[in-house]
């Protein structure tokens, strides 16, 4: 626990964790991956990926404002976002199924799009992106008309209800969600509360290559009470071909420095900045449906 030593107890090496690794002539192996998962051998061939940083962020594409559940304005959730450096972040209040989050009627986007294209021109060049958190009924339907739908920056879509049907039928609303053209991420896929409700049953691989078919990103919600996904999804979701978008779900301005826990769990998950959606560029996240 002190080094590596000769077997007449001479020190080798051991002051540090990287003086060991090149004794034993591997790559360092960061610590969130020593899980005993391939990532020996890995460190072995010299073909460990550089995981993904949080310089590597660009911006958070699920924060809400006090036009729906959050605490702060628009303009306040901007200015923090900016504080840490970002280019963007997406404003994604709520839609108007789930009541108890004060879901936006179509006459409230207006008056929050006219703010946001307000706050644009203030705060160049950075960039509040126009969006919504978007339900997904119980047939996998939009809770926004397409002609609404196609408004917006950015949707993302979730599930919040419905949680005890059975695997095949949220298996089926979550892909039709995927299918739908405007949708681009589907917010903390699996609908776990930590210490409050396991996550739902549902095909993650059936949702995995539908998401690749359909540029569908899956989110790693940095939420403390969500985490989700885990790091072993997305470990499958990246061997599937899908991309991952590191979010807060921020409900205020604090809630913003929570993107290093989501950043911790795409790290165990192996992720690289290539595997993030939101190390993108502003143009990228605004090019069509793939980010």
């Amino acid at each position: 626990e002190y080094g590596v030593f000769t077997q007449s107890d001479k020190f080798v090496c051991g002051r540090t964790e990287q003086e060991i690794f090149d004794f034993l002539k591997m790559q360092y192996v960061p610590p969130e991956i020593r899980e005993d998962t391939g990532e020996i051998e890995a460190a072995l061939e010299h073909s460990l990926p550089r995981l993904v940083e949080v310089s590597d962020i660009k911006g958070d594409l699920h924060v809400h404002s006090n036009w729906s559940d959050g605490s702060n304005t628009i303009e306040e959730m901007a200015r923090a976002g900016i504080d840490l450096g970002y280019e963007y972040i997406a404003i994604t209040d709520h839609s108007p199924s789930l009541k108890v989050a004060h879901g936006l009627s179509v006459q409230d986007l207006k008056k929050k799009r006219k703010e946001i294209d307000k706050l644009n021109e203030k705060l160049k060049p950075f960039r509040i992106l126009y969006g919504t958190e978007a339900d997904i009924d119980s047939e996998g339907g939009i809770d926004y008309p397409d002609a609404v739908l196609k408004e917006f920056d950015i949707v993302i879509a979730a599930v919040h209800s419905g949680f005890k049907q059975p695997a095949r039928k949220i298996t089926q609303r979550i892909l039709k969600a995927c299918e739908n053209p405007y949708v681009k991420i589907i917010a903390h896929p699996t609908g776990r509360l930590r210490n409050v409700r396991d996550a739902y049953e549902f095909d993650f691989d059936a949702v995995c290559a539908k998401a690749k078919d359909t540029n569908t990103a899956l989110e790693i919600n940095s939420f403390p009470d969500r985490m989700d996904l885990n790091d072993l999804l997305c470990r499958r979701a990246k061997a599937a071909g899908v991309r991952i978008c590191i979010n807060t779900d921020a409900h205020a301005i604090g809630h913003l420095k929570f993107i290093r826990f989501g950043l911790a769990m795409a790290r165990r998950g192996w992720l690289t900045s290539a595997d993030i959606n939101n190390t993108d560029a502003l143009a990228n996240i605004l090019t069509g449906k793939e980010l």
